[in-house]
C-alpha cells in the first residue's frame, strides 16, 4: 500500500518545463482541423529527466499528454559533485548538434532555451553548451538526451574495466606528474650543452 504514495509523491516533486508548442494543421474534406502540438521536459532536479511530445485540440491537454510520456522516457544521469557533468560530451539527432562541457562551480547554466530546460529539470547547477547545428527545439533536445545518454561515471568506467575507482582518478594527477617530469628533463637537456663549452674555455 505504501508503494502509490510513494510514487505519486515522486510525481508531485518532478519539475516540468514547456519547452515548445506548436500549432498544427490536418488537411480534410472541406477545409483544415488545427490542432497544438507540445514539447515537454520533466526531471527530479536529482540526476533523473526525460521528454515528451502530445498532440491535442486543445493546448492543455497536448501539455498533459507530453507530460505523461515524458515521465516514461525518463533516464538517470551521474552527475558530479551533483552539480555538473563528468566530462565533455557531443550529442547528436537529425541536423541537430550540441556540445556539453563541463564548468567550475559558480558558472551557472550557460545553455540556449531548449536546452537550459533540460538542465534545469535535470538538476545541473554548471555547464556549458553550444549548439552546431539545427535550432529545432525537437532537435535539439533529442540531441541533448543522446549525449546525456554517453555520459559516464569513474564509477561505471571502473566497472567496465574491472578496476578500482581510486585507480582510474588518480591518473589525472599522474598524468600532470609525469607531464611536470617531461619539461624538467628539456630543461636540463638544454641548460647542459651550453654550460660544457664555457667549462672547456676555461
Amino acid at each position: 500500500m505504501a508503494r502509490p504514495e510513494r510514487n505519486n509523491r515522486e510525481e508531485s516533486e518532478l519539475v516540468e518545463k514547456l519547452v515548445h508548442i506548436n500549432r498544427v494543421a490536418k488537411v480534410v474534406k472541406g477545409g483544415r482541423r488545427f490542432g497544438f502540438a507540445a514539447l515537454v521536459v520533466v526531471g527530479d532536479g536529482r540526476g533523473r529527466a526525460g521528454f515528451g511530445n502530445g498532440k491535442a485540440k486543445e493546448v492543455p491537454e497536448a501539455i498533459r499528454k507530453a507530460t505523461e510520456a515524458a515521465k516514461k522516457n525518463m533516464i538517470r544521469v551521474p552527475l558530479r559533485e551533483g552539480r555538473t557533468l563528468h566530462h565533455d560530451i557531443k550529442g547528436r539527432h537529425g541536423a541537430g548538434r550540441v556540445l556539453l562541457r563541463t564548468a567550475e562551480a559558480g558558472t551557472g547554466i550557460i545553455a540556449g532555451g531548449p536546452m537550459r530546460a533540460v538542465f534545469e529539470a535535470l538538476g545541473v547547477q554548471d555547464v556549458v553548451t553550444k549548439s552546431q547545428g539545427s535550432s529545432n527545439p525537437y532537435n535539439m533536445v533529442r540531441a541533448t538526451f543522446d549525449a546525456l545518454t554517453l555520459q559516464n561515471s569513474p564509477r561505471q568506467v571502473a566497472a567496465k574495466r574491472g578496476k578500482k575507482v581510486a585507480d582510474i582518478v588518480s591518473r589525472r594527477g599522474d598524468v600532470k606528474v609525469v607531464a611536470d617530469a617531461a619539461v624538467e628533463a628539456v630543461v636540463e637537456a638544454t641548460i647542459e650543452p651550453a654550460a660544457e663549452p664555457a667549462t672547456e674555455a676555461e
